[in-house]
């Protein structure tokens, strides 16, 4: 280089540094743009230049949609096509797949003239912004949290991104726009969403109730040619997802900031002299980058450290970094650089029933010349998680510690919404259901999607622990169909994978990651998985698959750290089967020594089956009251799953005679089969690593897998697993008919009493026995007496309940058995009315809930056998309602209190409680 032009250059960086520096106003933006226009490709013939060009004029009609949404989403919210989750209406939109419209001859309902196949190509979404004056020579970053599948991205007539840098579901994409944004004037961006690259062939639609078994990923599997929601191409309790949720389908941010940012956080804990958890050491990793050309001097980085969820004093941390012109550099902080870094009594997050979910919050600023370039904050916890493996008889069980106790797993799977419509009060919603079902763990099934960030703060909150697993599954990766050679791209895959890693490695909830569901990656991938979780992550285990039946290659290592077999088993039963059949599979042990799959249909309350069956009338070549509306929703995913299901409940309970006595006499069979899941597993609480639901939600109005609804309405099962897992539980056991007592926590209890009392069908005494002085250590099982006897010689049906009181005399857990020999129960159709009073104790207003508190009172010398609890508005369940029990029986002149705490804008000056039951008059009364 020539000295004339050296110096040309040199002047150039010193004008470009004054403009930087002078641009340093020390404010830290992040926008979120939401309000787009959408079109497809077909219709709109402008390039992507044009599109992002401030005063282009549109020659066609752009639908308005609000972003985070994918393009169905948005037509559907714009009425070209009826709501798929309701009735048939998803056979009124055609399939991204060519062969299944021609089956279905679904190519009619196009909404695009000449286009059969309206998500064959592209769609654009298009919005306009503007930055201030003041922002003059700042850093900006435009950041996509999420599109499907492909992305081309266009600012102010200049592209930002192609579709070979925008690929795959799952990862977060940053792009440095400060060159082409326009400061005072208005800015326009452009995004073209590319489709999936194989969009996949769904199975035949379940168009009929009790039809065949539908293929899980279709028939051949070929959606896992793609890094994308497996599941969007149909599943057992899904339907297709006509567009395979192409789109934006997480937020969209502009971030402004100094021209030195801060990248890639991440904070470990560790408690080094475990089981004493008096110490934790932490430790703090981070990039800063300078994006100017002129170095960055006076830096200061300083960290905060406050509590979030109790009061505290913050520890504060600073060191002076300068950066060199463009930079980018680590720095990590530990015990032996920052003695602020060891802290002492530290607040613990503990999961849910085993402690509170303590929190940090950490702030981190960087600053030149005093004066803010970047800041930003999270929510942290302090825990160690740690796992151990055990050989029971041959099968490999798993066990997980928090904080150097182990847990004992109780949840279930997590399916994403069928068109990825929750935001993040659905989302506070569903996990505030689970946390209230005594749930402590939710597991992110590998078919579908990693959720967005606010899932994982909101189980921060609540203590619910996460199992994640990557997004591979023997329905598509060759294990049951498919192929290991799949997806094609592993590039795109390990992107995603790792960028997912980076996205939520913080967050206090993530127990562990798993390589995919029922099946592994080809090695390639798996590798990728295993060693990325293990370099840039490190804090907490990684096992192979969520399942101990995938046929694994002899020469790919196992579990992180430990290379152990995962030892944990899915596999069912998926059926309804008795509470006895599950006590057999516990005492086996096998798979059932870390069960992570099992479940069974069930049938919503009938407050929500006429959103979910739109056409409630019942064909009569079919069990009653079925329609082939309920197949479209899983009435069955399989005949063997449904028909053992309804044949149970005519077998126990008589055939039902109206929809209403149909869903209270299902509801029996939710309540005693969720039960006798958990319960089995409690009684070997300690030779068992946990045991999770195949599942807790729906992804559509379904009628299979579910402990609550669509709509967010628990059904019996819900509460009788909220009871099952209680802290400290009494229940009855059907393998040998013992009375025990379960102590789930970390608590010994002192001073317990057992009540037990046996009644007949009339409400008559003919057993009761107290027992007084129980001591019961933390987490253990303790039995009490056996009802062999007593239920030996009983005749008829008998109905056992339990009552667990604690020291000072306070009933701490009740429970209640309906039993007969033969399990025939149907003289239950002839139990004689009882009378329950209702009392409202208090109503109190918190924030945005309230909470109301009845006692129920059974005046009567009959049993008050099923009471359900509901709030209503007109014929209209409010949901959600978070109750403390449901479903409940009261003995004769017993009394029990319970509560309810509902959102305040799902009230109105009409609502009124409802109590009915099976033997118990309806009743309402205004709430107050």
């Amino acid at each position: 280089m020539t000295r004339k032009i050296y110096n040309i250059v040199l002047l150039l960086l010193l004008q470009g540094g004054l403009f930087y520096a002078a641009a340093q106003n020390g404010k830290v933006k992040q926008m979120k743009l939401t309000d787009f226009k959408l079109q497809s490709s077909s219709i709109v013939v402008a390039s992507g230049k044009d599109l992002s060009t401030t005063g282009f004029k549109e020659k066609e009609y752009w639908f308005p949609v609000k972003v985070p949404c994918t393009v169905l989403t948005g037509l559907v919210a714009n009425n070209v096509y009826p709501d798929p989750y309701q009735g048939l209406n998803n056979m009124r939109i055609p399939d991204a797949s060519d062969s299944f419209n021609q089956r279905y001859n679904l190519f009619q309902y196009s909404h695009l003239p000449n286009q059969s196949n309206p998500w064959a190509k592209p769609y654009w979404y298009k919005t306009t912004f503007t930055v201030p004056q003041s922002d003059k020579g700042r850093h900006f970053e435009l950041i996509f949290k999420g599109i499907n599948y492909r992305a081309e991205v266009w600012l102010n007539g200049q592209k930002v991104a192609d579709s070979s840098m925008m690929a795959g579901m799952f990862a977060t994409y940053n792009f440095d726009v400060s060159p082409q944004i326009k400061i005072g004037e208005n800015n326009a961006l452009a995004v073209k969403i590319f489709p999936l690259d194989f969009p996949g062939e769904p199975d035949k639609e379940q168009l009929k109730a009790l039809e065949s078994f539908y293929l899980n990923g279709g028939p051949t599997g070929d959606i896992g040619k793609n890094v994308t929601m497996l599941c969007s191409v149909g599943w057992d309790w899904m339907p297709p997802v006509r567009d395979r949720n192409m789109g934006i389908w997480q937020p969209i941010y502009l971030r402004t900031s100094g021209n030195a940012t801060i990248k890639n956080v991440q904070i470990k804990t560790e408690l080094p002299n475990l089981p004493d958890t008096s110490v934790a050491d932490l430790s703090i990793s981070l990039f800063l980058k300078n994006n100017s050309p002129v170095p960055v001097t006076n830096g200061k980085l300083t960290i905060t450290v406050s509590p979030e969820s109790f009061t505290g004093k913050p520890v504060v941390i600073t060191k002076n970094i300068n950066l060199a012109l463009w930079a980018e550099t680590k720095v990590t902080l530990d015990k032996n650089t920052a003695k602020e870094l060891v802290m002492k009594n530290p607040h613990l997050w503990n999961p849910a029933g085993y402690g509170k979910p303590e929190l940090y919050r950490m702030r981190i600023n960087y600053s030149s010349n005093g004066v803010t370039s970047d800041d930003t904050s999270f929510v942290f916890g302090i825990r160690s998680i740690d796992t151990k493996t055990t050989d029971v008889n041959g099968w490999l069980r798993r066990d997980f510690y928090v904080n150097g106790k182990k847990v004992h797993l109780v949840g279930g799977a997590w399916v994403p919404d069928m068109m990825l419509n929750r935001d993040s009060l659905r989302f506070d919603n569903e996990l505030r259901l689970c946390k209230n079902a005594n749930v402590n763990l939710v597991r992110i099934w590998g078919g579908g999607i990693t959720p967005p960030d606010v899932f994982f703060d909101i189980a921060d909150r609540l203590g619910l622990m996460v199992w994640s697993d990557f997004w591979i599954t023997g329905d598509t990766q060759g294990e049951f169909k498919g192929s290991p050679d799949w997806p094609f791209q592993s590039n795109v895959f390990i992107r995603n994978m790792v960028n997912t890693i980076y996205r939520i490695r913080n967050h206090p909830s993530l127990l562990v990651w798993t390589g995919g569901n029922e099946g592994h990656a080809r090695k390639e991938i798996y590798n990728a998985m295993r060693d990325a979780v293990a370099s840039i992550d490190g804090t907490r285990p990684f096992i192979p698959n969520s399942s101990g039946f995938a046929k694994f290659p002899e020469d790919m290592k196992r579990s992180w750290p430990d290379d152990k077999a995962s030892g944990v088993y899915s596999g069912g039963p998926y059926a309804w089967r008795d509470p006895m059949d599950y006590y057999n599979l516990v005492n086996s042990g096998k798979d059932w020594v870390f069960k992570d799959e099992t479940g069974l249909p069930s049938q919503p309350p009938i407050s929500t089956l006429h959103k979910i069956i739109p056409n409630l009338v019942w064909d009569t070549t079919l069990p009653y009251p079925l329609n082939h509306t309920w197949g479209y929703h899983d009435a069955c995913t399989s005949p063997m799953f449904y028909n053992r299901y309804y044949n149970e409940m005519e077998t126990r309970y008589g055939k039902a005679v109206s929809l209403e006595d149909f869903s209270i006499k299902m509801q029996l069979l939710n309540a005693i089969g969720y039960r006798g899941i958990f319960e089995a597993v409690n009684h070997k609480l300690n030779e068992t690593g946990g045991v999770m639901l195949w599942k807790l939600n729906a992804a559509f109005p379904s009628v299979a897998w579910q402990i609550y609804d669509w709509y967010l309405q628990p059904n019996a099962g819900y509460y009788f697993m909220q009871n099952a897992c209680e802290p400290v539980h009494i229940q009855f056991c059907y393998d040998d008919s013992s009375i025990i007592l379960v102590n789930r926590s970390y608590v010994a209890q002192q001073g317990l009493s057992a009540e037990v009392n046996v009644y007949d069908i009339n409400g008559t005494s003919v057993f009761n026995k107290n027992i007084s002085n129980l001591n019961l250590p933390a987490t253990d099982v303790k039995e009490t007496l056996s009802l062999a006897n007593v239920l030996t010689s009983a005749k008829g049906v008998n109905f056992a309940v339990l009552r667990l009181k604690d020291a000072n005399g306070n009933v701490i857990s009740r429970n209640i058995y309906w039993l007969a020999p033969g399990n025939n129960c149907q003289s239950m159709q002839d139990m004689s009315k009882s009378n329950v009073e209702v009392k409202l104790l208090k109503s109190v207003v918190n924030k945005n809930e309230k909470t109301f508190t009845y006692q129920l009172i059974n005046t009567s010398n009959q049993l008050a056998f099923f009471i359900n609890l509901s709030l209503n508005n007109a014929n209209d369940e409010i949901a959600p309602c978070f109750w403390s029990s449901n479903y409940v029986t009261l003995a004769p002149k017993e009394s029990m209190t319970v509560s309810v705490t509902v959102p305040l804008n799902t009230l109105k000056e009409s609502s009124v409680l409802q109590v009915s039951g099976w033997n118990v008059v309806k009743q309402q009364m205004k709430l107050q």
